[in-house]
This record gives structure tokens, sequence and C-alpha cells, in this order.
């Protein structure tokens, strides 16, 4: 690809929405039903069709750290101008420790009827979920939501790495306020207190669960945000745990923006690794300081807890993290250079399938295992990308079994009339349950591989590589096939 093109590319924009919805699935007697909150986000089509992706995480009952992963598939379509029914399936990995998950593979086919407000959808309807590769977990239930309908702007990938100066794009489609972003990878601890505990009783004492994760957060009005984070245990207990939480706050802005103290809250879920989170359900209060380091790039401390409502877990948060901002889809409106330059980095969302052949194991055989994944990568350059990723197994004998993992990568320039190009990554990060020997939780995962563009947001993408398990067992030949997503934004 040219590094500049004469014309400006066209902005697009893309339907969508995100969902929060609920289940309470029936459970053998004598023990409380299992809820699940889910989000969902979901790319929607002029003709009612959309589809996406969504995460599962337990809140109530007797299995905090059951979590899922999975694929939307549905349609929505209208009954007035205000009522609409959705049928939808989805589809998906994943479970918790000693949960009757079987593998791991489970499916949620659902009719709901929904009423459109202005800002947002209510719906309600009929589920059914069934773990169908030797689970025992397959129950009818109500389910419910809220959706939020969005839209965001985008040009084809492959605008991506072009260049064009302020000139160019003024009086175009581009020339709106940016839009804000802030991406952080962080470490964080949790310093167990209180009466928490692992699932056999054993008082942890003070004991501290090493994390690693990332978070998203998004600008509302008037120093608000929403942000989600998302963490696993790589060191002090067994492998394992994980949590994921949605929130808000309020930045406090000074010294002209270099630095920020942001009070955060959010709720979510937690569990797994043999820590005792009950039902599953966390809260996390939190205060947050962040120092420019140089351009959009921030280092933030952070200092707060996180526990059950009832104190059951209760642990004292603090870390540190690596802060990105970033500033898309528009101009700086107060920028006078009209030679200043900016570029349309590239998007990827890939859905994969990987196998891990004679994966380790703690007291049974070694088998292959299979886990359905989620990468999304950053385009920084012609060939360079930042990656995050996450996995849940859905077949094997190991549906606790999850990866929270980050890292980078290189690809090449495109051939084969720009529709193929080669890349070669390494993620790392937390990983653990499902009887999967992976030690305290750290992996490493490098892999070669092979992309190719179907149409100007679609592709296919196959790899082979290996997993590391740093302490433990897991050492394995692995092999992947997905889809991808692919989109450019201004920057």
């Amino acid at each position: 690809m040219s590094a500049q093109k004469d014309a400006t590319p066209d902005l697009k924009e893309q339907q969508a929405f995100i969902e929060l919805d609920f289940l309470s699935i029936p459970r053998d007697a004598g023990e409380a039903n299992l809820t699940l909150s889910g989000s969902h986000f979901n790319l929607k089509f002029d003709n009612g069709l959309y589809t996406g992706i969504g995460i599962y995480g337990a809140i109530i009952g007797e299995r905090g750290g059951f979590f899922t992963l999975g694929a939307n598939a549905g349609y929505q379509g209208d009954l007035t101008e205000n009522l609409f029914y959705d049928l939808g399936l989805h589809i998906g990995g994943g479970g918790g420790d000693s949960a009757p998950d079987g593998g791991g593979a489970f499916l949620i086919p659902q009719a709901k009827l929904g009423y459109r407000f202005e800002n947002f959808n209510l719906s309600a309807g009929y589920s059914y979920i069934n773990f169908f590769d030797n689970g025992d977990i397959n129950e009818h239930q109500v389910i419910a939501g809220i959706q939020f309908p969005i839209e965001f702007d985008h040009t084809d990938y492959s605008n991506a790495n072009q260049d064009y100066s302020l000139k160019d794009l003024k009086n175009t489609s581009w020339d709106k306020e940016k839009s804000r972003l802030g991406f952080m990878v962080h470490l964080n601890n949790l310093k167990t207190s209180g009466q928490s505990q692992n699932t056999r009783g054993v008082l942890y004492n003070g004991a501290t669960i090493r994390l690693v994760g990332v978070e998203v957060s998004a600008p509302l009005k008037n120093g608000f945000f929403t942000y989600a984070r998302f963490d696993g245990a790589y060191d002090g207990i067994k492998s394992g745990y994980m949590d994921v939480f949605l929130g808000a706050g309020h930045e406090f802005a000074f010294n002209r923006n270099r630095t920020r103290i942001l009070a955060k809250f959010a709720a979510g879920a937690g569990g797994g690794g043999g820590v005792d989170t009950q039902g599953g359900f966390l809260v996390y209060p939190d205060l947050s300081l962040e120092q420019q380091l140089f351009n959009n790039t921030y280092l933030a401390l952070n200092l707060g807890s996180v526990l059950s409502p009832n104190q059951h877990f209760i642990s004292t948060a603090y870390g540190l993290g690596l802060k990105y901002d970033v500033n898309y889809n528009g101009l700086d409106q107060r920028d006078q250079n009209k030679e200043r330059r900016s570029k349309f980095y590239g998007l990827q969302v890939i859905l994969k399938e990987d196998l891990y052949l004679n994966a380790g194991r703690i007291d049974e055989a070694d088998q292959d295992l299979y886990q359905i994944a989620l990468q999304v990568n950053l385009d920084l350059g012609n060939h360079f990308y930042l990656a995050g990723q996450t996995a849940f197994a859905n077949f094997g004998g190991a549906g606790a079994y999850a990866e929270g993992l980050v890292g980078a990568g290189l690809h090449t320039k495109p051939f084969i009339n720009d529709r193929a190009r080669l890349f070669g990554q390494v993620l790392a990060g937390a990983a653990g349950g499902g009887q999967v020997s992976t030690g305290q939780g750290l992996i490493v995962k490098p892999s070669l591989g092979l992309e190719v563009f179907l149409s100007d947001r679609f592709g296919l993408r196959a790899a082979g590589g290996y997993v590391d398990a740093v302490r433990g067992d897991l050492s394995s030949p692995i092999l992947n096939l997905g889809l991808t997503y692919n989109i450019a934004i201004l920057k």
C-alpha cells in the first residue's frame, strides 16, 4: 500500500447495539438458581439481522467464577412502531470450577418481545440453555435485557496506514469533533482480608492475588465516563481466578490535562481458582491517579477494594497500569496547522477456534483442548500491531478453563492482489481452570499464520504455534482458524 492517497476515504456508519441481559437457571434440588449476567456487542444490519459477541458471568447462586464467551446471531422484526420481536441464538464455551459444564460448549436459543424507548429498548422472553458436550446444565428459563442502540464511524480496512493533511480533511465528512477511548493494560493486586477464603473453607490470611488485565473507557459528558475491565490471576493462588466489571466514574483533570484523578465504581462477576465469592457478584470502588508520560500515554496508579456486598470476600486492590488515549474519527478543531497529518489505523476483531494438542492436565491424562477465542488488534504502523485476547474452553473436558492475554505482532505487506498477508505474534497473560496445568496461571503463546481478506470488512485467519505455562505442565502445539472483522478509524 502507498503511504498517501489523493482522495479522502468515505466515512461509513455502522448501526449496532449494546445489550445487558439476565437469566436465572434452575438447578438441582438443594442448589440455588444459577443467575447469569450477560454483556453483548452486536452489529445490526438494514434487513433486521444482527451478529456479535457476548460474555456471561455468574452473579447469584453458588457458582462464583462461572464465565462464558460466545457468538450472537439473530433477527429483530417490527410488530408496531415501537414493539418488536427478537429471535436469537448465542453459542460458545465456558463454565466454572466444579460446575457440570462438561467440555464447556453450550447454546442459548431465545425468543423475546421488546419495546423501544427514546434512548434504550427493553425486552423479555423465553430462553433455553444446554451445555451439550457432556454437561449437565439443560434448562428452560426467562431471559430479560436492556439494549442501548449506538452507531460508530469507520472506513474500509484497505485505507489503514494512509495519512492526510488537515487541509485534505477539512470540509469532508471527517471534519467534526473527535471521539475518545482509553485503553489500559494493568497489573493489579488483591490483598485479601477478613473472612476471605477458598472454596474448601481455608482462610487466605492476607494472601495477595496478582492479576493482569485490560480496561477500556469512554467519556460521557461533564467529566463522567463509563468503563469495562477484565482481569485474570497469574500469581499468588491456584490459577483460574478472573473477574469482569462494568462501571462509571468522574474524572478531575488539572495541570493542563497532564494529571487526572478518577473516582470510579464498578460492579460485576468474579471467582474461580478456588476463590470463594459465593454467587460471584462483586463491587469495586476505586480511586485512581493518572499522570501523562508523553503525548496520549499515561501512567495510572489505583487504590480501591474488591468485595462481595456481604463481605464474604473482601480485598484491598492496588496496582499500576499504562493507559493510551485514542482520539479518533474527527479533527482537532483548534489546530491551525493545515499541513499537520492524520492517519487511519486498522482495527481487527477476530473470533476463532483454538486447538491445543495434548494439553497438560492436573491429576488426569493429557488430551486435546478446544476453545473459542476473541482477539482484538490495533495497527500502530504498516506492520506492527497490539493485541488483546480472551478465550474459553468449549470441547475437551475442561469447561472451566479460560485465558486473558495481551501482546503484539507483526504482519507483512499484503500480496496476491492485496488479498492475503502473513503474520506473527506473541501473547502472554493469565490462564487456568478446568484441571488444565497452568501452575499459578502465567502462559506464553507465540504463533505464525496467514490471513485472507474476503471483502472490505470480512476475512479468514489461520495460524499455528505453541503455548507454554511458565510454572505448569501445559506445553502444547496449537492450531486455530477464525473469522475477522476489519475496519479503519481516523486518528
